[in-house]
Order: structure tokens, then C-alpha cells, then sequence
């Protein structure tokens, strides 16, 4: 993602996502990370692991507060496995949005009302861009420098250790 642009299909989830629930273990006893990434939201949306497993990963597009309740990790390590490219959300719980961009997936706050199950976007981190099919582009604010440049590298961590003074060129 050098080049800060994302293309992929979406996969829809609503509002008020608690990925305690519907991304971890903690309900699924004695079970991994690479099995919850196969049944990941199916008590929201049957089948969506299987859905978005099956064509390779994409683009979840969910409504408001995304990722509510969440302080584990564990929910950012499944998608990552699920190969989610980044999440659209008009807002996210505050510990799912640290811990994504600490662990280098995207996360875009902007309207997703207009957004259709099945649609190819192309999303310019730079620009604060998302262009849809139709021709239409919906803009948002971009993120900071320093947090594309941890998502770029994989993840706080990642950043850390090759910028430790946090001297970077953006």
C-alpha cells in the first residue's frame, strides 16, 4: 500500500458492530483467530466470513459506531486474516480505532448510506477520496500523515522500530 490506494469490493454490516462479540474467541472457547475468521459476524449477517472469505477479502462498509465495545486486539489480528483492505464507517468505537490503525488496517470515517453490497471502490488514502462505479466520489478527511505512514508500514510497532524518533518524510 506504498502508494496509499486501496481497491476492492464491499461487504455491508450495519449499525452498532460489537466486535467483542462478533470478532473474538471469548464466545468461541478453545477456538483461534484463523477459526473465528471463518464464522467472523454471522450472527449479524450469515454467511459474511464465508462471503468475504471466499472472494479474497475486501472492503467492510458498516454504519454508525463500528467496533463499539471493543478493546482487544484480537478483532483487528481476524480481519486482517479475513484480508479486510480497510473499513468505511460514519463512526467508530475509540479502542477498535487505535487498536486498527496501531495494527495497520485502514479505517475511514465518512457517510456510507450510499454504499451498495458488491460494489469495486478505489479509496485514496492522500486524497480523502472513495471513487464508486457510478463515476461518483465521495471525499473524507484524510488521515494525519504519521497514521498512513503507520498503516503503510504495517502497524505501530513496525513504525516504531524503523522511525523511532518519528522522523519520517511523509
Amino acid at each position: 500500500m506504498s502508494n496509499r490506494l486501496i481497491q476492492g469490493k464491499t461487504f455491508l454490516l450495519g449499525d452498532d458492530v460489537n466486535t467483542d462479540i462478533n470478532c473474538s474467541s471469548k464466545y468461541l472457547p478453545g477456538k483461534d483467530s484463523e477459526f473465528v475468521s471463518t464464522v467472523a459476524f454471522d450472527k449479524l449477517v450469515p454467511g459474511f466470513a464465508q462471503n468475504i472469505n471466499s472472494n479474497g477479502g475486501g472492503i467492510i462498509v458498516a454504519g454508525k459506531h463500528f467496533g463499539i465495545n471493543s478493546s482487544r486486539e484480537q478483532a483487528i489480528h481476524v480481519l486482517h486474516i479475513m484480508k479486510v483492505q480497510c473499513i468505511l464507517a460514519p463512526s467508530f468505537g475509540r479502542q477498535f480505532f487505535r487498536n486498527a490503525i496501531n495494527n495497520g488496517l485502514p479505517i475511514i470515517e465518512c457517510d456510507t448510506s450510499n454504499f451498495k453490497a458488491g460494489q469495486e471502490l478505489s479509496i485514496d488514502l492522500n486524497q480523502g477520496a472513495i471513487s464508486i462505479p457510478s463515476g461518483e466520489t465521495i471525499s473524507f478527511t484524510p488521515l494525519p500523515k504519521e497514521i498512513l505512514k503507520i498503516i503503510e508500514l504495517g502497524g505501530l510497532l513496525n513504525f516504531i522500530t524503523k522511525h523511532p524518533d518519528w522522523n519520517f518524510a511523509a
